[in-house]
């Protein structure tokens, strides 16, 4: 039998990089996008009203921001701040 949150929610492979923070922001990444079908699914049945499907898109869109910031995805934590300067403490 079929579990109603697989079939509800499915979940992709993630064949990434694996560290913890990658497989929290994929799972968010995959969240995001499920949400945002559903979402666009009920505005294009007009159970929601196009500016409501924008509202709702946009908060969506800045936790999914908020999540890589936090997350630090990107960002390359053992680079030093002065690593890319010369001798002289100008950037390059």
């Amino acid at each position: 039998m079929v579990d109603k949150d697989n079939f509800l929610y499915p979940r992709g492979r993630y064949y990434g990089q694996v560290k913890p923070e990658n497989l929290v922001f994929n799972a968010n990444l995959q969240e995001f996008a499920q949400k945002i079908s559903y979402i666009c699914n009920l505005e294009t049945a007009g159970k929601i009203t196009p500016q409501e499907a924008y509202e709702q898109i946009k908060v969506l869109w800045k936790n999914l921001k908020r999540s890589k910031k936090q997350l630090r995805i990107g960002e390359n934590p053992f680079r030093l701040d002065n690593e890319d300067n010369d001798e002289t403490g100008t950037k390059s």
